[in-house]
């Protein structure tokens, strides 16, 4: 009977020892490697650097709110705006009176901030993870004059700017085209006269 059971038990435990180095320790390797040779930035994380200094992810929002910079998606991760450690949205349903309250409260302070026009709806709306690093090309444009009139530049050399930092839908057809907020706000500073 115990011969059954070892006979039976044997090929078990090494089909699992088997499995666990395969998909445990083989897997994972061969796609850190490939991932590592083929997309090297991405797989170090879209680190953003300034002077070698890091300064963060191309893929994490992070929150400005000085009228030098272009603001970002509001975050709704706690305990603060852009938390990484904290990725999430605020589970509010578009029929839910909170939500239509929060964007309405939003879209009266900006409008203070951003005079001109109606408040485009990604800069007071929460994307679903909260670190949402993009906003549309119109929610940059509708803040050119604010960052333009705060760091003493032409309306024209920011809107340039804005303009060079435009990307389109992936592969042409897949999503919505989008700006990187983090990697503008680091352009901009670079500008020569900005101050």
């Amino acid at each position: 009977m115990f011969t059954k059971i070892y006979e039976q038990l044997k090929p078990s435990c090494l089909m699992f020892l088997w499995l666990s180095v395969l998909t445990g320790l083989g897997y994972p390797l061969v796609v850190t490697v490939l991932g590592t040779g083929l997309y090297p930035a991405q797989a170090r994380g879209s680190l953003l650097r300034q002077d070698g200094v890091v300064l963060g992810s191309a893929c994490i929002g992070q929150p400005f709110s000085s009228d030098r910079y272009f603001w970002g998606r509001p975050s709704a991760t706690a305990p603060f705006p852009g938390n990484a450690a904290s990725s999430s949205g605020s589970n509010l349903a578009p029929s839910n009176p909170a939500l239509r309250e929060a964007v309405r409260d939003r879209a009266a302070a900006l409008g203070k901030d951003n005079p001109g026009g109606e408040v485009p709806m990604d800069l007071v709306t929460t994307s679903a993870s909260g670190l949402d690093p993009h906003i549309s090309p119109q929610a940059a444009a509708w803040q050119v004059d604010r960052v333009a009139k705060a760091r003493g530049l032409s309306r024209q050399v920011v809107a340039d700017l804005v303009a060079r930092h435009a990307e389109g839908r992936l592969w042409g057809f897949w999503g919505e085209p989008r700006i990187n907020v983090l990697g503008l706000n680091l352009a901009l500073d670079g500008l020569a006269g900005s101050k």
